[in-house]
């Protein structure tokens, strides 16, 4: 793991807070190993906030395109304070990138606007497998974390509003 930045860092009663708190993940699982990779760094990332791995559950779906459907339910169920959406899309030869990464980056934020809970983006969008690995290795870079870490502080800002 790498040094953190500041918004990766919670104070005693951040962690506190988050500790009684479960979270999802959901994980599109169409790229199987860059899928396994966000989810870990997702785990390290809720990590940083106190978060246990027993509090953060995982619901994988086939693709980028099903992540704010299964965001919706994971937000319905009314069981998590804040959701990571975890995936990649990579460009092809074809407009079909351009339509499924709006789609998602629409539909993962028409979800937390409708249900109130948060939902962080983390979809790797890229044009080729080097930068999605480059993306979901562990260290701050990786959008896996990157999303623990804003599930986590929107779930906070949430509370304390």
């Amino acid at each position: 793991m790498t040094e953190e930045s500041s918004y990766e860092q919670f104070t005693d009663e951040e962690r506190e807070a988050l500790s009684g708190s479960e979270f999802a993940a959901c994980v599109a699982t169409f790229y199987e190993d860059i899928a396994e990779r966000l989810l870990n760094g997702a785990t390290e990332g809720f990590a940083l906030g106190g978060v246990s791995e027993a509090s953060i559950h995982a619901f994988r779906v086939p693709g980028a395109f099903e992540l704010p459907f299964a965001a919706k339910l994971c937000a319905e169920s009314g069981r998590f304070a804040g959701i990571a959406c975890l995936g990649v899309v990579i460009r092809g030869e074809t407009s079909h990138y351009d339509h499924v990464c709006n789609k998602v980056a629409s539909g993962t934020q028409r979800v937390q606007l409708e249900t109130g809970v948060p939902c962080a983006f983390g979809v790797i969008t890229a044009e080729n497998m080097d930068q999605a690995l480059a993306r979901s290795g562990g260290d701050k870079r990786d959008q896996g974390r990157g999303a623990a870490v804003v599930a986590m502080r929107m779930s906070l800002l949430k509370v304390a509003i």
